[in-house]
């Protein structure tokens, strides 16, 4: 049986262990630029045999109108696209593998953080009863209510899916090996897929079957341009996170993973739950069917690797491989404190516990300052 130590191939990416790290975003990208600190902070838990044998960046913004919060990186010019190189090459001098985080966000921003003060776009003008988080001039930061989104016009929509394409085209440029579309957590993409923030009625809207198709054309482009062997993509089915809210979340989300069967992607990364360690979180008298949405995908023909996520602990991530429920397992609060988190469960190491305070924004306290671990103890527990 599969170990969290062990190799496994993923797409076109061979990854030393199945401990990946996942996307968090932590605001420290001035003018959408990543930062030296940035290429410390992933160098730092990119050691396959210390850390990450996958990195999934923080959420990165496909163009300046898919931004939803202040000093989160972006990948639409060619100056982001230098210094997100200066990150990549240190995670792969570490012999790191690090994937880049699309992401549009749709309804979730603010007038003030837009082009020219518009309002954000959206599949419908729905406001979203969610905050963003906002730096000050004076450099201090707080969180706010979104703004009035408005929907986004038919002939806008190719438009978008062209700057997701872009973006990935400049991921690869910027020596990511691969993106993970971003179509979890109540941005652009799930705002398509659900009935509470997709009131269209036109091709893009309606049914599940038209509620898909944004996310299947995203997919497709994206694949397309730098193969689906080095494109992943991130699903959170009953998460309610920014608003987000369906109908009938179990027979939406089947049905999307069965039209992204045929894209012969790397990964789906299932956020399972609703965040900070929930896994059973329900809406309504049936808990969501983690097991059917796998089996759906896997009989639609897709050989992708399931990832998952959602406050797992070393030992609950080493059942669900056991078990075949999954092929990785993604952590991420754990790894802001933890660099070292494989060495750490490996170990058998207590973990650090991360700062809350310095989560979002700031310098490098509570960013690249964590100490590694000291050295293994006889006995301990662990969580993750």
């Amino acid at each position: 049986m599969p170990s969290l130590f062990d190799a496994v191939q993923v797409g076109d990416l061979r990854l030393a262990n199945r401990i990946v790290m996942a996307p968090m975003t932590r605001n420290r990208a001035p003018q959408s630029l990543p930062t030296p600190s940035m290429a410390v902070y992933y160098a730092q838990r990119a050691d396959p045999q210390e850390g990450a044998g996958l990195i999934v960046s923080e959420a990165t913004a496909i163009s300046p109108q898919a931004q939803g919060y202040s000093d989160v990186p972006g990948l639409w010019s060619g100056e982001q696209v230098r210094a997100w190189r200066v990150v990549t090459d240190a995670v792969h001098a570490r012999q790191g593998r690090i994937v880049a985080q699309l992401w549009h966000v749709g309804r979730i921003s603010h007038t003030s953080l837009l082009p020219d003060g518009q309002p954000p776009v959206a599949p419908s003008a729905v406001l979203a009863n969610a905050r963003t988080y906002i730096v000050e001039a004076a450099g201090s930061g707080s969180f706010v209510a979104t703004s009035m989104p408005r929907a986004l016009l038919r002939e806008e929509i190719p438009a978008v899916i062209e700057e997701f394409r872009v973006a990935a085209a400049n991921a690869i440029e910027a020596g990511f090996d691969g993106v993970e579309i971003h179509a979890a957590n109540g941005y652009l993409i799930d705002q398509f897929l659900r009935s509470g923030s997709n009131r269209r009625d036109d091709e893009w809207g309606g049914p599940i079957e038209r509620r898909v198709r944004f996310l299947r054309e995203v997919t497709a482009a994206v694949a397309a341009e730098v193969g689906g062997g080095r494109t992943g993509l991130r699903l959170s089915p009953m998460a309610p996170t920014n608003d987000a809210a369906d109908d009938d979340p179990q027979r939406l989300f089947e049905h999307a993973v069965q039209q992204l069967a045929p894209l012969a992607l790397a990964y789906l990364h299932i956020v399972e739950g609703q965040g900070r360690g929930d896994r059973g979180y329900q809406v309504g008298p049936k808990p969501f069917d983690y097991v059917a949405l796998r089996q759906a995908y896997r009989d639609a023909g897709g050989h992708g690797a399931w990832i998952v996520n959602n406050g797992y602990s070393a030992q609950g991530a080493e059942q669900v491989l056991q078990e075949g429920m999954a092929e990785l397992v993604s952590f991420g609060r754990p790894f802001i404190a933890n660099p070292d988190l494989a060495a750490r469960f490996r170990d058998a190491v207590p973990l650090a516990e991360p700062q809350q305070e310095t989560f979002y924004g700031g310098g490098d306290h509570g960013y690249i300052d964590y100490p590694r671990r000291p050295a293994a103890l006889p006995t301990s527990s662990h969580a993750g």
